[in-house]
């Protein structure tokens, strides 16, 4: 009862000043933001040692936790002509074999200790990076040491980044924003390396001498840059830092001057033709600024308010009001020669000129009308709110002063950098964006189907047709042409395949394909098997001439749904597909609807239809294929070379080798010469990975 009573005259209370609080109201306005400040960063120490290694302290003692970035000018930039993506090789092994130590043992003993060991090469820089425990500074200093002083390039590990490296390239060159990316610096720069990107002959042409040569050239510690952030001194990062670079001298040499990018006065379009595509990735930019330029603070805050998140003026109107897109966003990009702007979007293919208009108009009025006080004060706000997030953890410091001091910014640069945002002017906004946003004579690329969108772009600039290679095409390439396979139906018996899936000699799962015929001409159901990467069925429908009718596909990569289902009729292939994109591991949803010409097969019936091709050795047939998980159309071409003798399923077998141009991953087919002409192997070009027939 005391319990109820003392309940009772709680609410009792609570009844009696309510009113009162109402009465006196809630304030109408958030309280104003005081003053921005200087961010309390520990003083910065810093000593050179006398080999030119200069070491960066950031010290911290909130945490028992240590993060180092030892930086090199050793990017991209760098990489000879014809061999792009060494200085990216390079960085990716020295983790991977490094004094007395194997890959293997260099991760055990980073991850053994609970911290992490990795390195990377930007356009810039390359740089060694690792987070541990205080007590296990002595340890990521002797692993840092090593990477940087013994790696030891194993030749196993040379070859399987290779392989991982084109294999990535290999998926990249399906991405229509990675094309888009690629297309637009190559414009943007021209023949500065800042223009070019790694191509799978570049990669191959790449060896280990020339991985030894770059690194011994470049990884020398005068011009080197090493911060450390956390609970550490700047007396303990010096004494450590002498032990394990010990007996480390040298310069870098000098780097000759790169061709200059070219100038624009006017417009330039580059439109990449991607048959089949459904959507249009659209990007605009121009050369911006050199890091140190004090412009950049106002060039910022102009950014976000164009295009710097959900709340920016290209995302509002392309998404929010037009409905063309899922995102449009703009963005400033640093490099230590000089950097550039861009802006674009992923819209439908139907929509392509009005979108690609309205981001013109967007830029022009950016530069040209004043920013409202209100639009610039949470523009500010936005970035001024973010930042602590993004310099708050000791290895984020680390990487924050270690970009500053490397692209030659102010001393306080990380310090002062939400001061310095805060005080932007709309005035100084406006100025910026002129100098740095210039749409009169930007490089615009379009990724999409030329054949739909060639006409109306033809309006807004001067036009280049390129293929996804980068290949230059005609207007009259964008017409589909007529490439039927001359295929000798009466080969088309039902049969059974099987096969069994190696990655690097290891059993990795299985095939089975079964042809069957039908009243009105023939079935081929595919079941693959694949565990933790692909399990599928695909199920294709053909008439009687071996010409598609249906695809159906269902399954799962990467432990999520996917599929294809789609139906040829008409002159037209329509359905939908779910893909899953390797390196995001996450879905797609995409809409197939688009012309197909006669001849046009589906990538999945490629292998059901090579009995019926017409075999001999130096034949060759070039192919119009539907993927319809890229939502894609384009040629395949299938060469055969001399007939070879190979070992399978410890038979030999008589053999023509084809090679396959085309598919995402460039394949190899074995096929015997004699009649039926079988299927017995299948090789995927710069991978481990081989199907071989099951006798």
């Amino acid at each position: 009862m005391k319990h109820c009573f003392r309940l009772g005259a709680v609410l009792l209370l609570g009844a009696s000043v309510a009113p009162a609080v109402i009465a006196q109201g809630f304030p109408k306005a958030p309280p104003p933001p005081g003053p921005l400040v200087p961010a309390p960063y520990p003083p910065f120490a810093q000593v050179d040692l006398p080999n030119g290694l200069r070491i960066l302290v950031v010290q911290s003692k909130k945490q028992p936790i240590v993060s180092l970035t030892l930086a090199f000018s050793a990017g991209g930039v760098h990489d000879p002509a014809g061999k792009e993506g060494l200085a990216s090789m390079v960085a990716g092994l020295l983790t991977k074999g490094a004094g007395a130590r194997t890959a293997e043992q260099v991760s055990e003993a980073i991850e053994g200790a609970g911290g992490s060991l990795s390195a990377g090469a930007g356009s810039d820089f390359l740089a060694i990076t690792s987070t541990v425990l205080k007590p296990s500074l002595p340890l990521a200093f002797e692993l840092m040491g090593d990477a940087v002083l013994r790696p030891t390039f194993p030749e196993a590990e040379v070859e399987l980044l290779r392989t991982q490296t084109l294999s990535a390239l290999q998926v990249a060159a399906t991405q229509p924003d990675v094309i888009a990316d690629r297309a637009f610096r190559a414009a943007l720069y021209g023949r500065h390396p800042y223009g070019r990107s790694p191509t799978p002959s570049g990669v191959q042409a790449i060896s280990k001498a020339d991985l030894v040569a770059f690194h011994r050239a470049r990884l020398r510690p005068s011009g080197a840059l090493l911060v450390l952030a956390g609970d550490v001194t700047l007396a303990e990062a010096r004494r450590l830092a002498a032990a394990a670079f010990q007996g480390w001298t040298g310069t870098p040499p000098t780097a000759a001057p790169s061709p200059a990018a070219p100038a624009r006065g006017k417009p330039e379009l580059v439109l990449v033709h991607r048959p089949g595509s459904v959507q249009s990735n659209i990007v605009v930019g121009n050369l911006s600024f050199l890091p140190t330029d004090p412009r950049s603070y106002a060039a910022t805050v102009a950014n976000q308010v164009l295009g710097g998140g959900a709340a920016s003026r290209l995302f509002m109107i392309l998404r929010e009001q037009k409905i063309w897109t899922y995102g449009a966003y703009s963005q400033f990009t640093r490099r230590k020669g000089l950097g550039f702007f861009s802006a674009g979007s992923e819209v439908r293919t139907e929509v392509t000129d009005s979108a690609l208009t309205e981001i013109l108009h967007q830029l022009r009025r950016i530069t040209t009308e004043p920013v409202p006080r209100a639009e610039s004060d949470a523009a500010k706000g936005s970035i001024t709110g973010h930042y602590p997030l993004q310099t708050e953890t000791a290895d984020q410091v680390a990487s924050a002063v270690s970009d500053s001091r490397l692209y030659g910014l102010i001393w306080n640069y990380v310090q002062t950098y939400r001061v310095r945002i805060g005080s932007v002017t709309p005035v100084q906004m406006r100025a910026a964006a002129k100098a740095f946003i210039r749409p009169d004579s930007a490089v615009i690329v379009v990724v999409g189907d030329g054949a739909k969108i060639y006409e109306k772009l033809r309006a807004i600039a001067p036009i280049t047709i390129l293929d996804p290679d980068g290949k230059p095409l005609t207007p009259a390439d964008l017409t589909p042409k007529v490439a039927t396979l001359d295929l000798d139906i009466d080969a088309l018996v039902a049969r059974r395949d099987s096969f069994t899936v190696t990655f690097s000699g290891r059993e990795l799962g299985w095939q089975r394909g079964v042809l069957e015929k039908t009243p009105d001409g023939f079935r081929y159901v595919e079941d693959t098997e694949l565990p933790g990467v692909v399990t599928q069925t695909t199920t294709l429908e053909m008439d009687a001439k071996g010409r598609i009718k249906s695809v159906k596909q269902t399954g799962k990569q990467m432990g999520q749904d996917a599929g294809v289902d789609v139906v040829y009729s008409g002159g037209r292939a329509k359905g939908s597909a779910t893909t899953i994109d390797p390196q995001t591991r996450k879905s797609k949803a995409v809409v197939v609807d688009t012309v197909v010409i006669e001849g046009t097969i589906d990538d999945n019936s490629v292998q059901a239809l090579v009995p019926a091709l017409k075999w001999k050795a130096g034949a060759k047939w070039t192919m119009t294929v539907l993927s319809a998980g890229q939502a894609e159309i384009k040629p395949w071409t299938m060469s055969v070379g001399a007939v070879e003798t190979i070992t399978v399923g410890g038979k030999p077998r008589e053999v023509y080798r084809a090679s396959v141009t085309g598919p995402d991953a460039p394949l190899t087919f074995w096929v015997t010469t004699a009649s039926p002409h079988t299927l017995v192997k299948i090789g995927l070009t710069g991978q481990p990975l081989e199907f071989n027939r099951v006798p």
